[in-house]
């Protein structure tokens, strides 16, 4: 079974967005190990609260204009 699991800040997509990259992952997969593939991919989108994890030694906090709307 494919099993992609992808972490993003909290709030930075919308569900539609999470939808399609959940739709294109697995479209890809579909490509790479056939069509019997796709009844089994799995893909996880995990969102990190803010705060949740850090980058370059600092708490990342999403920056307000790039939340999703």
């Amino acid at each position: 079974m494919p099993f992609v699991n992808i972490k993003t800040p909290e709030a930075g997509l919308t569900s539609d967005q999470k939808a399609e990259i959940g739709h294109r992952i697995t479209e890809l997969l579909v490509e790479y190990f056939s069509e019997a593939a796709r009844p089994h991919t799995m893909v996880l989108i995990e969102e990190v609260k803010d705060g949740g994890y850090y980058r370059a030694d600092e708490t990342f906090v999403i920056p307000k204009d790039y939340r999703a709307k």
